[in-house]
């Protein structure tokens, strides 16, 4: 929006050209939404406090968290709006990956705002049905797999559509180019090709599954959205080398035209997370809720597979794997044992993982600091693989 006034005064003033450029606009874009969460967080944490949007605490949780009940709830909206408004102030608008990326984000808050809303307003302990819940982010997810699938392989949205009619009328058959193929970081040359319907799967499972490991690792005050951040941000300088045609070639890259763009996204959305984080550190004046959890990892799995970078999310996002595979873990074993030994047993104290530290004795807040850091690591782990080939 912004970048469309800034080129209709540069007809005449030169001087703002330089909002041409990514990285101006990209820090920008984390001063405005940061801007925006120290001006509206009290108000939202207000109006959902009077109208009693508190946080409900599971009786067999960990019960240092009782009193942590009432807490306003559905904070993640403030992250969307700073978000959004940012994106839109300061992105450029006719670029299609950064309104694939917003519908992914909104579409995955509106389940989770869903979800919350039918939980802490309605009363519904069970919220959005666990079936509803899936089938509503599967659509979502593989809407947005397909076409990401297909922009990335075609320069704009016309060839989009042209690929996909040629896939179709091949008999799904057609062979994609080789910035579709799965890349593995640390190594110069090796890359592994999907196939259309593989790489379409892998884009769904990402999406869908890095939003559910951010909302099962959203547990404690500030747990979930400082590595989101990180996480984030580090995406953005993978998007710049992406869409930057002479970085790209150097670092030996795919070059995905148009994904530098995707800079000023992760930007806003760590000024945005920056800004909540001040409210909902330790102790959290407000939660995060569904619908920011599943937006926020719905987001970082989107722009992943854009800068087609799924294996370094892992790495970097390496929290969020811990969490997810804690609670698979101790369900699968649980299960597992109730049919063999007629009694279920568990492998951790409580799950998800960060709840088992805190049974071992850990403070809330050593926790979540100590996932900080070994996300902090995680993170430069990730970035090295720009350079280590």
């Amino acid at each position: 929006m912004l970048l469309e006034l800034a080129h209709w005064l540069a007809r005449d003033y030169r001087g703002f050209n330089v909002f041409n450029y990514i990285t101006l606009r990209a820090v920008l874009a984390t001063m405005t939404a940061l801007s925006i969460s120290f001006v509206s967080g009290p108000a939202l944490i207000r109006w959902l406090t009077a109208k009693k949007i508190g946080q409900s605490v599971r009786s067999d949780g960990p019960q240092t968290h009782l009193i942590k009940a009432g807490t306003p709830t559905m904070g993640g909206a403030l992250i969307l709006l700073s978000l959004g408004i940012a994106t839109l102030l300061w992105a450029d608008l006719s670029n299609r990956f950064i309104w694939v990326v917003l519908l992914v984000t909104f579409g995955f808050g509106a389940v989770g705002w869903v979800d919350d809303w039918r939980k802490v307003v309605y009363r519904n302990p069970k919220g959005l049905s666990a079936r509803a819940k899936f089938f509503w982010q599967t659509a979502v997810g593989l809407v947005a797999a397909v076409y990401i699938s297909f922009s990335i392989s075609a320069p704009n949205n016309e060839q989009v559509v042209k690929l996909f009619m040629h896939w179709v009328s091949s008999g799904f058959t057609l062979e994609l180019p080789t910035q579709t193929a799965l890349i593995v970081p640390f190594f110069k040359s090796v890359s592994y090709p999907l196939g259309m319907l593989g790489f379409i799967t892998l884009t769904y499972l990402v999406i869908v599954g890095t939003s559910n490991a951010v909302n099962l690792t959203d547990g404690l005050d500030g747990l979930a959205i400082m590595p989101t951040v990180l996480v984030g941000a580090a995406l953005g300088l993978f998007t710049y080398v992406a869409g930057n045609a002479v970085f790209s070639k150097y670092l030996l890259l795919p070059h995905i035209p148009g994904a530098g763009e995707l800079t000023v996204f992760c930007a806003a959305l760590a000024g945005a997370g920056l800004g909540f984080l001040w409210f909902n550190a330790y102790p959290a004046e407000v939660f995060m809720g569904d619908v920011g959890a599943l937006a926020l990892g719905s987001a970082l799995g989107a722009v992943a597979v854009i800068a087609r970078q799924e294996i370094v999310l892992f790495i970097m996002g390496g929290v969020f794997v811990a969490e997810t595979l804690s609670v698979m873990l101790q369900v699968s074993y649980f299960k597992y044992t109730k049919k063999k030994y007629g009694e279920g047993r568990r492998i951790l104290r409580m799950a998800p993982l960060h709840h088992h530290f805190e049974q071992t004795g850990w403070k809330e807040t050593q926790v979540v600091v100590r996932f900080w850091i070994i996300t902090i690591l995680l993170v430069l782990v990730g970035l090295s693989t720009l350079k280590i080939r």
